[in-house]
């Protein structure tokens, strides 16, 4: 909708006149103590009611609202009118100007123009300052209810009111802005099954830092333990709303009051007489140095130590790695970092036909909680990593049950035709094909009516595809109840499901407690090892969280 707000001047050619007449004006009229009703000077809301040209000189009067004058600031201020009715405001580029102050009532002699599409006053010539006056009460705003009318106060104080969640983080290190939304944090569409909403636009809005530099050092919006996860939030967020960068944001003028966010602690031990099960993307745990895991020997050092701090603390008796280098020596590291240091000695799964693709997957159990009976593994053409199916049975040789280490086909590298994403990502065929493929090999492989339990990186989120053929096949999710609620990956901003531990519904029955550790998802990634920043302990690890679940015997 188009704002229109009435003039007092009829023609731009009279407004200019006055404004040169200002710039000439006598010294006695520039140390007056308040703006003196000239008609020389021009509101925002006249200003941008009948915008003129390119580099028009103009002079505006207002109250400035918001100041980011800094270095490594906006390296100006927004001067808005004092019609809380018809709220305007403008920002003006003063850098090397002297600091002015909120509440400020200002004359200012410029040039009008516009700046990545957005009307902004420039090559300042003079700021007079006439005046403090009182401060514009903030506009109100609520997200969704006003998600239509943002535009209408770009460049203006605004206030919300309601709590904002921290629903992404890929940007902060960055351009030291976070994605907010309303409700809670954004699910992926595919998690929920509402494929018509890609991108939650009306309940987004970007909470940035006063500033569009890159790489701000130091990076804003930390608490004391250097995070700022997903999840965190924020009420009644204070500041300048404008536009750029295909987004709406806010530059606070009040520093923000964090709630929430804060970090888990490790699961409790599994209660006697319950098996621990879990799997574990591990994001590249490569041996090998420069390819797709650490870039260097330092990289390595900070990589190995982060995935033991977020393994060993699971105490599993069985967990799947996913995305484990695809060499004997790092299936051997491994179980070498798992036993060192440790009350716990695990004994690896040899994977009969790993493939060869760069990556496979692993199992590691404890020998002396689980005897292992037998291993095989699916060639067929339709895995780029073969499944891994083992066979568990107690000390005294007794089956008990089967566990699948899986990672499907991933949503990136799209093709150009065929295969390509029809809103579920790309390769969605292939992964809905292995996920077929996988449920007929089980039951192929299936031992004595032994239950088996699906484990690993399934890419793909809980309504779309293959988890419905899955379920269709019987498989139900023995962790999560609620699957509109489950997250084991963020991607930009949208939470969802890609890590499972699937099986027979007559196994639900005998799962205890279970969950997933968000010890990475909701972490931004320069705490990870090749980050900027790397964090002590399990955090950022990998992008996947870990998934587990206790297991009655019987």
């Amino acid at each position: 909708m188009e704002r229109h707000v009435p003039s007092r001047r009829p023609l731009w050619a009279a407004t200019l006149l006055l404004a040169a007449l200002t710039l000439v004006a006598p010294p006695a009229l520039a140390l007056a103590p308040a703006c003196p009703s000239d008609n020389a000077s021009l509101t925002t809301n006249e200003l941008l009611a009948d915008p003129p040209g390119h580099d028009t000189p103009v002079v505006l009067e207002g109250i400035v609202t918001g100041v980011f004058m800094g270095n490594d600031q906006l390296g100006g201020f927004y001067l808005q009118n004092d019609e809380s009715d018809r709220a305007t405001g403008l920002f003006v580029y003063a850098p090397g100007q002297e600091p002015v102050t909120p509440g400020d009532r200002l004359r200012v002699q410029g040039r009008f123009g516009h700046h990545h599409g957005r009307p902004q006053l420039a090559r300042v010539d003079g700021i007079k300052t006439c005046g403090s006056g009182r401060l514009p009460e903030p506009v109100t705003l609520e997200l969704p209810r006003d998600a239509q009318r943002l535009s209408d106060f770009e460049d203006v104080r605004v206030r919300f009111e309601q709590t904002l969640t921290v629903t992404g983080h890929h940007e902060l290190e960055r351009y030291g802005s976070l994605t907010l939304s309303a409700g809670g944090r954004l699910w992926h569409p595919g998690q929920t099954g509402e494929f018509d909403d890609h991108d939650h636009a009306e309940r987004r809005i970007v909470l940035d830092d006063g500033s569009y530099r890159a790489r701000p050092d130091p990076v804003p919006y930390l608490d004391d333990q250097g995070t700022r996860r997903v999840g965190s939030q924020v009420t009644g967020l204070t500041g300048i709303l404008t536009h750029a960068f295909d987004a709406h944001r806010l530059h606070p003028t009040q520093s923000p009051q964090w709630e929430g966010g804060a970090r888990p602690e490790a699961p409790e031990r599994a209660a006697d007489g319950a098996l621990r099960i879990a799997t574990a993307n591990l994001e590249n745990d490569f041996v090998t140095l420069g390819e797709r895991g650490a870039s260097s020997r330092a990289e390595r050092v900070r990589q190995e130590a982060k995935l033991n701090t977020a393994l060993r603390p699971l105490k599993a008796d069985v967990i799947t790695t996913i995305e484990l280098e695809n060499r004997p020596a790092a299936r051997e590291r491994l179980i070498e970092r798992l036993n060192q240091h440790g009350d716990i000695t695990y004994q690896a799964v040899r994977h009969p036909a790993p493939g060869t693709d760069a990556i496979k997957v692993g199992m590691s159990y404890r020998p002396d909680r689980l005897e292992l009976l037998d291993a095989v593994a699916d060639g067929d053409r339709v895995h780029h990593r073969p499944p891994l199916l083992a066979w568990f049975g107690t000390l005294d040789g007794e089956p008990l049950f089967g566990i699948v280490a899986v990672h499907f086909k991933a949503k990136s590298g799209c093709p150009s035709s065929g295969d390509i994403d029809r809103g579920q990502g790309c390769w969605n065929e292939r992964r809905t094909a292995q996920a077929e493929r996988l449920a007929q090999w089980i039951e192929q492989e299936r031992r004595d009516g032994l239950p088996v339990i699906i484990a690993g990186d399934l890419n793909a989120y809980a309504a779309e595809d293959p988890l419905r053929l899955l379920r269709e096949a019987g498989k139900r999710d023995l962790v999560h109840a609620e699957p509109d609620q489950a997250y084991s990956y963020v991607f930009r901003g949208q939470s969802g499901q890609l890590d499972y531990l699937l099986g027979p519904r007559d196994l639900e029955e005998r799962v205890g407690k279970a969950g997933s550790w968000a010890i990475n998802a909701d972490e931004p990634a320069f705490l990870g090892f090749d980050g900027s920043q790397p964090a002590e302990g399990p955090w950022r690890a990998s992008d996947h969280d870990p998934v587990w679940l206790d297991l009655q015997r019987d």
